[in-house]
């Protein structure tokens, strides 16, 4: 048995048939992906628009591209013919472009709105209000399809903060779906904190060096 399909069925068997987890397969050859592949996964990560590209390219059709990293404008056209998920919908401007590609592919792509968990100037995403006003605009554009949300915790030790702020997420994601019966997905969760983004009410984690190994950056 190869060793990534040994730390998928792990994983998987860990996680429990409600939670989809996508590899994330940033930096990794695509040897990789296809051993993954072989174990019957289909769901994988990127944060660049032009990695995932050359991937889809190489790769069988049937794969769900998730795109988890922060996105430019200028590059939603090469993912715009086949992405399955982008995780990282953080601003209108953003939002509008999307739906634009989307029509000219005679497409609707489904998103999760990015909500900003976290106090690290790094992160991305967007507050609760502009959060809110993006669903208010969403009719607004016919080539989306807003299913969720997404958020990113803080890089630190301390599982009281990560706890924190995974609620906090949980918190607005259930109030959106109280109204929103199309927000299905809450994606929180990564190699490090997945175990507590489940108990939190995340249903899409993110996992790439507990499948693939440590990466070569």
């Amino acid at each position: 048995m190869n060793l990534i399909k040994k730390n998928l069925e792990k994983i998987k068997k860990e996680v429990g048939s409600n939670v989809l987890v996508v590899a994330v397969s940033k930096t990794k050859p695509v040897t990789c992906i296809k051993k993954a592949y072989e174990t019957g996964h289909r769901d994988f990560g990127e944060n660049k628009i032009q990695e995932m590209t050359s991937k889809f390219n190489d790769l069988p059709k049937d794969i769900n591209w998730h795109m988890i990293g922060h996105i430019q404008t200028n590059k939603v056209k090469y993912m715009a013919p086949y992405v399955s998920l982008i995780h990282s919908l953080d601003s209108l401007k953003l939002a509008k472009e999307i739906n634009k590609q989307a029509l000219k592919n005679k497409r609707i792509i489904e998103c999760l709105i990015q909500f900003r968990i976290s106090t690290e100037e790094t992160k991305f995403g967007l507050n609760e209000d502009e959060v809110l006003e993006i669903i208010k605009l969403e009719n607004n554009f016919e080539g989306i399809r807003i299913i969720g949300l997404m958020g990113m915790a803080s890089f630190v030790d301390d599982q009281k903060i990560i706890d924190k702020e995974f609620k906090t997420l949980k918190v607005l994601f259930d109030k959106i779906r109280c109204s929103n019966k199309k927000f299905e997905i809450i994606s929180m969760g990564m190699t490090l904190d997945y175990n507590l983004a489940i108990k939190n009410g995340s249903n899409l984690v993110r996992i790439g060096s507990k499948i693939f190994g440590e990466r070569n950056v």
